[in-house]
């Protein structure tokens, strides 16, 4: 697995290093020291590890790295219709934080949502700034996903639009620092996870949309 780094992050990487390596050259040691940590901390916050998961058209890969904090049944139509169960994944600080296309198709509804920063919670799943993306792949069956922006979250990153085609496993952008990804499936789907699973964006499957 070759490691890489998101983009978004070389605004805040570079600066950190260049004021470690600073304070190193005028012996400012707990300077150094201090500027050193974060560097460290945003270049394992903002890594983008190279992954290639499951190519079967059935599963659904995981869209990002976290904890599984909530599995249930939603009333059909609460979010799009056809789609009745909820998977909830909360990355921490520490996860990689950038997000991947569940499945392969096609992007066909697209809507940011302005909103509040609270800490995340099934209530601030709904009031909290977020992107809601629906896709439908070349049988027809449709998934929908949210990016979540949490307590510490100030930008939410979505590098598509809609009617973009989009590959299983594709990055599509991410949320910067600490934040929640929800996942929205159909009836027919089965469940692959369960709470307290810690899946891996573009490597875990979740869940299987049978045919």
């Amino acid at each position: 697995m070759r490691f890489r780094f998101a983009p978004e992050g070389w605004i805040f990487i570079l600066p950190s290093i260049i004021l470690a390596a600073a304070a190193l050259l005028l012996q400012w040691y707990a300077a150094a020291i201090l500027f050193g940590a974060i560097a460290a901390f945003l270049l394992n916050f903002f890594r983008d590890p190279q992954r290639a998961g499951s190519a079967r058209h059935v599963d659904v890969l995981s869209p990002a790295d976290g904890t599984v904090v909530l599995t249930k049944d939603i009333a059909d139509g609460e979010i799009w219709p056809g789609l009745t169960h909820q998977l909830s994944i909360l990355m921490s600080v520490f996860d990689v934080h950038v997000n991947r296309a569940p499945i392969s198709g096609t992007i066909v509804h697209y809507r940011y949502s302005p909103g509040s920063n609270f800490a995340l919670s099934n209530k601030s799943s709904n009031e909290n700034e977020q992107n809601l993306v629906v896709m439908k792949d070349a049988r027809g069956a449709t998934l929908a996903f949210k990016q979540i922006a949490g307590l510490l979250a100030r930008r939410i990153v979505f590098d598509k639009k809609e009617g973009d085609q989009i590959a299983r496993g594709e990055r599509i952008g991410m949320i910067k620092f600490g934040s929640r990804v929800d996942v929205f499936l159909p009836a027919a789907a089965t469940m692959r996870v369960k709470t307290g699973d810690k899946p891996k964006a573009g490597l875990t499957v979740i869940a299987e949309i049978p045919e």
